[in-house]
């Protein structure tokens, strides 16, 4: 019978994991094409707005699969919901019998992405970073925020949001641990910062090539579905690296995706995250590049995170 881990417990044990190197063995095991992860399954809706993702598969010689279905409603807050909603569902890879649901609202998808965030600048940002911007005031752009403090020791933040009172509310939270300045436009952002993170829904471009500066690195999170995009197709066109998180989803999906459909790039000169860590020759090699690392999310974060937090809930039953 599956066990239910509840949201509560999922918080704790996740508190003792090392996510970022989770993430990092993930992608190795991804773009070595050790793992089954099929198309991803997606529902969009208009009223209210939002989307749903449906994503699952395995690692070849693993002990469990995984679906995880994520979902987010962008009228929630209203509500006092969070956006973010969600569980994620552990099999037997030999039985199929079922092992643990767990019910974590959501929150593993925000930490694995977080996580890769924060592993996506380990290899990609500048060596040194003199102010970090963010793109957004959810619950990921505060993650990202956070998971960057091991990545890097700057402190210096300016954010953008679309509404002041998020905004002033993402200064305070944050503000005991950074140095926050709030800019009144995307591009005020890039004009202060070598490392950007760009964390919001949006379905038109916010960060336009003319602002993004020589040795700039972006990490784009929240560009997941065929219709959103963060960062206009001709700053990809600008950048000297381009990384897909997962080459087949950038093909539907994404910043990568939008910019080659509009002839900015081609797909022949994206490499993929799993390879790059693998292989200095496809890392930032001077900090004169410009660098974008499109995070769309894959399975394979979410069958990582589940097994870790499944792990986690054995050894804490003595199991």
């Amino acid at each position: 019978m599956a066990v239910l881990i509840r949201f509560d417990e999922i918080k704790s044990l996740v508190s003792n994991i090392d996510i970022v190197t989770a993430m990092e063995e993930g992608f190795i095991q991804y773009s070595n094409g050790n793992t089954v992860v099929p198309p991803v399954g997606e529902l969009l809706f208009e009223k209210p707005k939002g989307d749903v993702h449906i994503k699952y598969g395995y690692i070849n010689n693993a002990d469990y699969y995984v679906i995880k279905i994520a979902s987010g409603f962008y009228d929630n807050p209203k509500l006092g919901i969070a956006s973010g909603q969600g569980m994620m569902l552990l099999f037997d890879q030999k039985t199929g019998v079922p092992k643990a649901i767990l019910m974590d609202e959501g929150h593993l998808t925000d930490l694995r992405t977080a996580a890769a965030g924060a592993l996506s600048s380990k290899y990609f940002a500048p060596k040194i970073v003199k102010a970090i911007g963010i793109i957004g005031t959810g619950i990921q752009a505060k993650l990202q925020l956070q998971y960057l403090q091991n990545q890097t020791s700057c402190r210096i933040v300016w954010v953008w949001g679309r509404h002041k009172k998020n905004t002033e509310k993402f200064a305070t939270e944050l503000g005991a641990d950074f140095t926050i300045n709030i800019a009144t436009s995307p591009s005020e952002v890039a004009k202060h910062c070598n490392l950007i993170v760009s964390t919001t829904p949006s379905e038109i471009p916010l960060l336009k090539a003319d602002d993004i500066h020589t040795g700039t690195h972006i990490t784009a999170v929240g560009s997941d579905t065929h219709d959103k995009q963060e960062l206009e197709s001709a700053l990809l066109g600008k950048a000297d690296i381009v990384i897909a998180d997962s080459i087949p989803q950038s093909k539907n999906r994404g910043e990568i995706y939008r910019a080659v459909k509009d002839g900015e790039i081609s797909e022949h000169e994206i490499d993929e995250l799993g390879k790059a860590i693998q292989d200095l020759k496809l890392q930032r090699s001077n900090d004169d590049q410009i660098t974008i690392v499109d995070l769309t999310g894959v399975a394979v974060q979410d069958i990582m995170i589940a097994n870790a937090v499944y792990a986690a809930h054995l050894k804490s039953q003595n199991l």
